[in-house]
């Protein structure tokens, strides 16, 4: 007996090495990209207009790198970019997001939610305040969004993919990372925990390791990551492209993977210690 769900014609495809590779499977998709005018948010933005996609871009509240970035988006590739200023912890900012859809005329295909703090308070300075406030930039609101946007996708038939951008210090322990790590790492559980509930979003991970854009590029001016190239732990500090390619993964439709990680460090969590 058969399973109805087999398909001969694919299988007779695959039979003669016919594989089916899409081209720019991304072009004239809607796609979000929260935090998007950010270090490793813009190489993102870049990418994904590089392959045709209808982009919304949201930002917190620099409107002039907003700017910028519009026009290089242009230039370079063409595109237009549709903008979202705002806190995404804010309710109002998450409809923002939703009512922008009305404006580019193209239903949700996906989203990569970038929006965090690097939340730098030493350990002794950590009180109730600085805790909460971490947590709502870098866990809540970036799951509330999640949230309004996979329910939008879940209920189309085409589905859609979520990437949440987590840190290597959520996989890891890093001295002095407590009030960064903790929130970032409640990502990875809840985007298991959302990938289980919806049966059309996929939701995954990324976590970077450190590279030289985004929250971690002072940290590597500064030096303080040099010992790991000298240690031989990794050959290189990571650029923004690397995640951008990452989080793109994910985002491909039709794209099989759903509730996973995706470490983007070189390995120097594993070889840290050398």
């Amino acid at each position: 007996m058969t399973s109805p769900h087999w398909d001969e014609t694919q299988a007779e495809a695959l039979r003669r090495f016919q594989f089916n590779f899409l081209e720019k499977p991304l072009e004239g998709k809607a796609l979000v990209v929260a935090g998007g005018t950010g270090g490793l948010g813009a190489a993102t933005v870049a990418l994904l207009a590089s392959e045709g996609a209808r982009l919304i871009v949201g930002y917190r509240s620099n409107q002039a790198r907003a700017v910028e970035l519009h026009a290089a988006i242009e230039k370079n590739f063409g595109a237009h970019l549709t903008f979202v200023e705002g806190d995404i912890a804010e309710k109002t900012v998450r409809g923002s997001y939703l009512q922008a859809f009305e404006t580019i005329k193209s239903p949700l295909a996906g989203a990569a939610i970038f929006p965090g703090d690097p939340a730098r308070v030493a350990l002794q300075d950590i009180d109730r305040d600085s805790m909460l406030a971490s947590f709502e930039t870098n866990c809540a609101g970036p799951l509330l969004l999640a949230r309004d946007l996979g329910e939008v996708m879940e209920k189309s038939s085409a589905g859609g993919s979520i990437v949440l951008l987590s840190t290597m210090q959520a996989l890891a322990a890093f001295p002095s990372s407590l009030n960064y790590a903790v929130p970032k790492s409640a990502l990875v559980p809840a985007a298991r925990i959302l990938a289980q509930q919806w049966g059309r979003v996929r939701v995954n991970v990324v976590a970077p390791g450190a590279t030289i854009a985004g929250m971690a590029a002072a940290s590597i001016q500064s030096g303080k990551y040099d010992r790991h190239i000298s240690s031989g732990a990794i050959s290189r500090f990571g650029r923004p492209e690397d995640v951008a390619r990452a989080v793109r993964f994910f985002l491909e439709p039709d794209n099989y993977v759903t509730g996973q990680t995706l470490l983007v460090d070189g390995g120097l969590t594993l070889r840290r210690d050398r």
